[in-house]
């Protein structure tokens, strides 16, 4: 196969002749040694937009740049008048710009530079204008204070609660909260319109239990002014109660409201209309109200509404049409239905347009004596009218210029002259907005130049196709000729073909055809030429090339592949196997007319092509080789995975790649799939093996891509059928050197976690990606949209975040994550847009947005219940993510809340479905006397998240709820019961035994007299069986002494229930009897506690 030759083409863009209307123009070549040299009218690069409001806080930057040769000067007008910037101490302007910067650090009011400003660059070939910028300052003013009087309304009516904000700019958000800072709830029946009033379709008794207050933010200036709360009071027929709701079906039948039929609210009436610019947003609003609650339905009358563009909002009472055009025109209608009836409103809607481009003016290069014109169409409704003005001034009053000739949107040039240069402004304006655009006219008188290099050599292949490139310059436009070998006719026709842009191309190349080529460009001004030499080379062919061959195994095989080839060029040959360079070594060695492998075997077995190569072209030759077994069926043997590949070799060492060679193992049956090759590096994780790539198992040898600043170790692993080998022995080690890195951190973002923090995170660079010592990141950040300056900051490269303090409540910041080493910086990061902390408060809410706030913990030793507050609707699902204080300390020292290293080591989380307002989750198993702290963030959304720290006890407790089923608590009930019941038995034999109840030890011992006086309340111990109870109090000489007791004993009977008085004293029969054993075995226990005692009934 022949490999044609593409033939180098230049840098720059190539002068073409451009017909257009039988008009002529030039196009300057982007070849800098043109830019430079030639002159060019200014040209408006960048600049402020039309409408531009400011923070009053910041300074002013009027941005306006231009560029052209010479370099522009600039100056200003303000409101019409020119603006002296030298007089104003706090006015500059850029070098080498136009922009204007107003500060204010030194004092002055904002308000004072108001106006409309407009930019003039000028250099001696005429003057841009940039639009008309109208500056304004951000305003928030102050709620007007009133005193707003209770709402009185009956339960069922409609209601408007009037927003009426202050007038700020640009225009403030609004939403309703209560006093407290509760989110309003909206819904079907309840919601806020577009005009920021509260609508009401229908008032309930429980409307009453909040106060309503419209909240006003502002945007620029971050604030937020809240009106006097309004507060309800609700006449109602019924007042609400569970059981009155039993006999209805609904809570209007219930509570004794009236049915209504729907009656809109918003627009009033039946008939409205409205008007929306090409290009803008329509909003359309129907607000009803009705009992019960009106649904809201809209149609276009005679289509459809438009598809893919439209979108139902605020429980569907808004349509909303994007980028709405001209076929969008017409009536729109709602329905708000109830089961009492339907009621329609029409929407006549009128689209216009501001003035847009249909073909906006361009540069034009003439040179002199040539015609152009240059044309400014634009449409709009109403149709704009078409101004042009020269070098910023209206062309009536400009120098008449005989060449020019304004008719409407065109201007004419007819034998433009030298001199003629300016800039042309065309302005297209109607009653809703304009248009401006700059449009230079330069005349140029350049003498040809060829822009290709001097003296080529160029070399084709016999009968391919071939380019000869002469791009040139000059104006006015020079005309191209080629000659070959100095003779005098032009090249063209036949087998040549000249093409406007100076190439000459060879249809097909003959030997005939070599020679010394020249082109030759030629303009009123002078001539340029240039010369290429052209050689024609004989193809690459292979003239016998290998043959399919099945050889037995163990045998050996020769491929042949002979060429021949153009004696001036220098061929290479080389052999690929299954389409990948074959290794070759002892075993397999190339000769000079083909390729000799020794003892084949079946992995072997495959397609070998030859490849004969030049510089200019290749040809190629492919035999297959199918290896023969005589002796074994290779499927009655046993597969198993294959030996691991050995001797790994390292050659063809370079910068940043290596050829690794390996000699596989034995296949055990099962040709070999993949290898896969891994690497080592020793100097970030040691001992660690990482996968580099994978090739196919007919592959033994491989270039492999390296990474700077890397000390590589490779190994081998086969892979068969049946599984993968052990891994081979590790290579030599090769050093990589360093370089700058060329990649940065991904995964940049920003979220804060205070309200008055950014915590700047990224995914760190991986060791292959290092590329040199001493790896660090720089961190930039910046507001968006505010112009200013970056803030940086530099960490060490084992650092993944950085935290920023000190920033505003939920602001917008560019944020970029650069890396660095010694060796360099890595390129321009990308920038993405992070968010700094939102309050405790959503004191950034907005309509339908939501926050999580107020998370609070009650712990004990081992867990903790958490709760926190939010405004998502029900079933909404939380994650609960909870960390240690062992994970704590490793917290890095940008002083991060949960760095993406520590939440990978959480302990767990949970997540759990919301209830309205307020949702909670209980942690167990918790270490006493930790420190911890939760995040609790919405799921599949960790931006909306809030945290608290707590601190366990040391004691050791378990939650209230499961404490009934612990053994532990059982088993401590248990020995309490059964200590209770030892201290009655004590107290029961005590009051048996002691106080007032005399017992006689032995029954021969009398009474005292105070016992005989007690009628009947003596026990008798005359029988043998009936001992005296151990344990009785004697005195000295004998006998028993009387226990000092309030108590009486008062009766005793057969099978009476025993029974306690008001005052505790025991009443029933009581009778002592023991067996003879007991009362033995315990007659020599002289009990002297309660305790004792017990025993003794033992």
């Amino acid at each position: 196969m022949v490999m044609q030759r593409y033939l180098l083409t230049y840098i720059g863009v190539v002068l073409t002749l451009n017909l257009h209307h039988l008009i002529r123009a030039i196009d300057v070549p982007r070849d800098p040694s043109i830019q430079e040299s030639l002159h060019q009218p200014p040209t408006i690069t960048k600049q402020s937009v039309k409408n531009y409001i400011v923070d009053p806080r910041d300074n002013i930057f009027i941005e306006c740049e231009a560029k052209g040769n010479p370099v522009p000067t600039f100056s200003w007008t303000r409101n019409g008048k020119f603006f002296n910037v030298a007089k104003d101490p706090r006015v500059s302007m850029r070098h080498w710009s136009g922009t204007l910067a107003v500060d204010f650090r030194s004092g002055g009011r904002p308000e004072d530079y108001e106006g409309e400003y407009q930019c003039f660059a000028r250099n001696d070939f005429g003057t841009a204008i940039s639009n008309k910028i109208f500056l304004q300052v951000s305003k928030s003013p102050l709620w007007p204070k009133e005193n707003l009087d209770i709402q009185e309304v009956h339960e069922g009516a409609q209601l408007i609660l009037a927003c009426n904000p202050p007038p700020g700019l640009p225009p403030p958000a609004i939403f309703w909260m209560s006093s407290s800072m509760e989110p309003i709830h909206q819904d079907k029946r309840v919601s806020q319109g577009h005009n920021g009033d509260l609508y009401f379709s229908n008032v309930l008794q429980e409307d009453s239990q909040t106060d309503y207050s419209c909240n006003a933010r502002f945007a620029f200036t971050h604030t937020i002014q809240q009106k006097n709360p309004y507060t309800l009071k609700v006449l109602t027929k019924h007042p609400p109660n569970e059981t009155s709701f039993q006999n209805y079906t609904d809570i209007y039948s219930a509570r004794g409201i009236t049915e209504r039929h729907p009656s809109f609210m918003y627009p009033i009436g039946t008939i409205s209309s409205q008007m929306v610019l090409r290009g803008e947003d329509l909003l359309l609003e129907c607000i009803a109200s009705g009992v019960p609650t009106p649904g809201i339905m809209w149609h276009k009358k005679g289509g459809d509404l438009p598809a893919g563009r439209t979108k139902l909002e605020n429980f569907d009472k808004a349509l909303h049409i994007a980028n709405v055009s001209e076929e969008d025109s017409g009536e729109y209608f709602c329905l708000a239905s109830n089961k009492v009836g339907t009621s329609r409103h029409t929407i006549s809607v009128r689209v216009k347009a501001a003035p847009f481009w249909l073909d906006e003016p361009e540069n034009l290069i003439l040179a002199p004596g040539e015609d152009g014109r240059l044309v400014c169409q634009a449409n709009g409704n109403p149709k704009p009218s078409i101004q042009w003005l020269v070098n910023g001034e209206p062309i009536e009053s400009s120098a008449p210029n005989p060449s020019r000739e304004v008719t409407g949107d065109t201007i004419m040039f007819r034998d433009i002259q030298s001199g003629s240069s300016a800039v042309y402004q065309c302005n297209a304006s109607n009653e809703h907005g304009y248009l401006l655009a700059n449009a230079f006219v330069s005349v140029l008188d350049v003498i040809p130049r060829i822009l290709a290099p001097r003296n080529q050599l160029i070399k084709v292949i016999l009968n391919n196709r071939t380019l000869l490139n002469c791009p040139f310059f000059g104006s006015p436009i020079p005309t191209l000729r080629w000659f070959k070998n100095g003779q005098g006719s032009t090249l063209h026709g036949g087998n040549y073909k000249a093409h406007e842009n100076g190439t000459l191309e060879i249809i097909r190349a003959r030997k005939e055809d070599q020679g010394t080529y020249t082109c030759v460009a030629t303009n009123l001004l002078g001539k340029a030429q240039n010369q290429v030499r052209l050689e024609i080379k004989d193809p690459t062919r292979i003239v016998d090339g290998p043959k399919d061959a099945v050889p037995k195994k163990g045998s050996t095989v020769y491929l042949v592949c002979r060429t021949r080839h153009d004696p001036t060029l220098r061929l290479t040959v080389s052999w690929l196997k299954d389409d990948v360079p074959l290794y070759l070594g002892t075993r397999i060695r190339k000769e000079d007319d083909g390729l000799t492998i020794y003892g084949v075997s079946e992995k072997d077995q495959g397609y070998y092509t030859c490849v004969a190569s030049t510089e200019l072209d290749k040809d190629t030759a492919r035999a297959h080789l199918t290896i023969l077994d005589p002796f074994l069926n290779r499927m009655t043997l046993p597969k198993a995975r294959p030996d691991r590949p050995r001797d790994l070799e390292l050659t063809d060492l370079s910068e940043r790649s290596v050829r690794l060679t390996w000699i596989p193992g034995d296949d055990n049956n099962s040709p070999i799939t993949d290898y896969i090759v891994e690497f080592e590096e020793d100097r970030y994780e040691p001992g660690r093996w990482q996968n580099h790539s994978r090739y196919p198992g007919s592959v033994n040898s491989a270039v492999l891509r390296l990474a700077p600043y890397v000390n590589y170790q490779f190994r081998v692993i086969a892979v068969n059928e049946v599984g993968s080998s052990y891994p081979s022995l590790p290579s030599e080690r090769y050093h990589t050197n360093g370089a700058r890195p060329e990649y940065n951190p991904t995964g940049v973002k920003g979220a804060g976690t205070a309200k008055n923090n950014m915590v700047i995170s990224w995914t760190p660079l991986s060791a292959t990606q290092v590329y040199g010592p001493n790896l660090r990141y720089i961190v930039k950040w910046r507001r968006r949209d505010t112009r200013e300056s970056w803030s940086n900051r530099t960490v060490k490269g084992d650092i993944s975040q950085y935290t920023v303090t000190q920033t505003p409540i939920y602001t917008p910041y560019e944020i970029k994550v650069q890396a660095v080493n010694d060796y360099g910086m890595a390129p321009e990061a990308d920038t993405v847009i992070g968010y700094s902390g939102e309050d405790s408060l959503p004191t950034s809410a907005g309509v339908g947005k939501h926050f999580i706030w107020d998370v609070k913990a009650s712990p004990n030793s081992n867990w903790a219940n958490i709760t926190w507050n939010h405004t998502f609707d029900p079933d909404t699902e939380f994650v609960v993510e909870y960390i240690n204080s062992k994970h704590w300390e490793h917290m890095n020292a940008a002083g991060s809340l949960m760095p993406p290293e520590i939440l990978s080591s959480l302990r767990g989380n949970k997540t759990v479905k919301s209830y309205p307002a307020k949702t909670y989750v209980e942690l167990v198993d918790l270490t006493p006397g930790e420190k911890y702290m939760v995040r609790v963030f919405l799921k599949g959304n960790d931006t909306i998240s809030s945290n608290v720290t707590f601190e366990t006890s040391a004691a050791y407790t378990k939650p209230p709820r499961d404490i009934a089923t612990q053994g532990w608590f059982i088993g401590l009930m248990c020995a309490i019961a059964l200590l209770v019941l030892i201290l009655l038995i004590v107290c029961f034999i005590k009051r048996s035994r002691g106080g007032k109840y005399p017992v006689r030890e032995n029954k021969d011992v009398p009474l005292d007299p105070d016992d005989q006086k007690v009628d009947n309340g003596s026990f008798d111990y005359s029988d043998e069986d009936n001992k005296p109870l151990q344990g009785s109090q004697t005195s000295l000489d004998g006998t028993i002494k009387q226990q000092e007791s309030d108590d009486s004993l008062v009766d005793y009977g057969e099978g009476g229930e025993g029974q306690f008085n008001e005052d505790g004293s025991f009443i029933g029969q009581y009778t002592v009897k023991k067996d003879k054993e007991e009362t033995e075995g315990n007659e020599s226990s002289e009990a002297t506690s309660p305790v004792n005692a017990i025993y003794s009934l033992a």
